[in-house]
């Protein structure tokens, strides 16, 4: 294991790839965006805009796969105010709310006017699939996540609606399997957000394909047949999270701090993914398996932004990346009907021991990962 000399990605993070130098390819890759002609790039999207505003006449003539967080209120002016399109807003449903999410929810359909399709998925499903990539992977929100990133690609190829619009490129940007940069999203099918797992390992006497549709991709043949054309707005926007938030606050979005609902532990910041309590415990589950988890990616992308020093990373990452939310715990086994000590336990066995060691019966760092994480080098022994 090895930490970035300059940010504090490890390299456990999975598809994670280093260069001669010991730096990181996100941080390689933030260097590389500087250098891009986005007056350029604008043109380009103009012209992709061009050529599918109208497509289907009064009908929808692009999809916006949306959450009601902060990159969905900018991926909707783009698209509707600067673009002129007129977009469907394809969402998953999830399993619990904040009312903060909901506020963000309701008033991007209204503050922008858009309609909206979200598909609400089988409590009894995903709890049943929820309890067994927990146990099995190590993954409990798979189901989830890969419906997130499926659903929209079949309403797509059903309605007819060849443009899919997407956010970020997060395989680019944060490190994954595919770093090659590109407009297209339909690499997203083998991303590593959703690992892919044969479906054989989800069925069983009780659950079939049938049960589990909205998370199944089209064909290729229906993809192509369909013109599918699944596209990356970050690759011909300037991508940063933060400001993204700040326009999304001029138009009545509302983080954690301004609703006051709740202060998450283990977070930097109260404003990205806060629409739902529970999903986040597979977020944290990242961190007795490789090492990190929120607190590691979100600094890390700061030092890239030059809004924190690598310093100060250090210090957020071994004080505060290991802590699970209390709140965010107990909704997660409250919809999964798991008792606490379970949960521990299937915890304990997907800790990779030689990254953390239990510490008054919680799992941290150990100290000569830390003093890798200090010094970005390679942990020693």
């Amino acid at each position: 294991m090895r930490y970035c000399r300059k940010c504090v990605m490890p390299d456990t993070r999975p598809h994670m790839k280093f260069d001669e130098d010991g730096i990181c390819y996100p941080c390689r890759a933030a260097e590389k965006i500087k250098q891009t002609d986005w007056d350029k790039r604008w043109e380009e999207l103009e012209e992709l805009a061009d050529r599918y505003r109208g497509c289907n006449g009064d009908y929808y003539d692009c999809i916006i796969a949306a959450s009601g967080g902060k990159d969905s209120y900018y991926q909707t002016y783009i698209m509707k105010e600067k673009l002129d399109m007129n977009p469907l807003m394809v969402s998953v449903d999830n399993f619990t709310w904040t009312e903060t999410g909901r506020h963000n929810w309701n008033n991007l359909l209204a503050e922008f006017g858009v309609d909206a399709h979200i598909m609400t998925l089988n409590p009894q499903v995903c709890k049943a699939l929820f309890r067994k990539a927990l146990e099995e992977l190590g993954s409990p929100t798979w189901y989830f996540d890969r419906t997130i990133y499926a659903y929209p690609y079949q309403i797509a190829v059903k309605l007819n609606i060849p443009l899919l619009i997407y956010g970020e490129d997060t395989n680019f940007l944060y490190g994954g399997p595919h770093t090659e940069e590109s407009p297209s999203a339909m690499k997203q099918i083998t991303n590593d957000v959703a690992k892919p797992v044969p479906w054989d390992f989800w069925l069983d006497d009780k659950i079939s394909m049938k049960h589990v549709n909205p998370a199944a991709f089209p064909t290729m043949e229906q993809m192509k047949k369909a013109k599918l054309n699944p596209t990356f707005l970050s690759y011909y926007l300037p991508w940063n999270g933060y400001k993204n938030m700040e326009f999304a606050r001029s138009r009545g979005f509302k983080t954690l701090d301004d609703t006051g609902e709740w202060k998450r532990d283990g977070f930097l910041e109260q404003y990205d993914q806060i629409d739902t309590v529970g999903y986040l415990t597979h977020t944290w589950f990242k961190f007795p398996k490789y090492g990190h988890q929120r607190v590691t990616e979100v600094a890390s992308l700061w030092i890239r932004e030059n809004r924190m020093t690598r310093e100060e990373a250090v210090e957020k990452v071994i004080n505060e990346d290991y802590k699970l939310d209390k709140r965010m715990l107990n909704d997660f086994l409250e919809f999964t009907g798991y008792n606490e000590r379970d949960f521990w336990k299937v915890v304990d066995k997907f800790a990779n021991k030689s990254i953390v060691e239990k510490l008054d019966g919680i799992w941290r760092l150990k100290k000569n990962v830390e003093t890798a994480l200090i010094n970005g080098q390679d942990v020693k022994k």
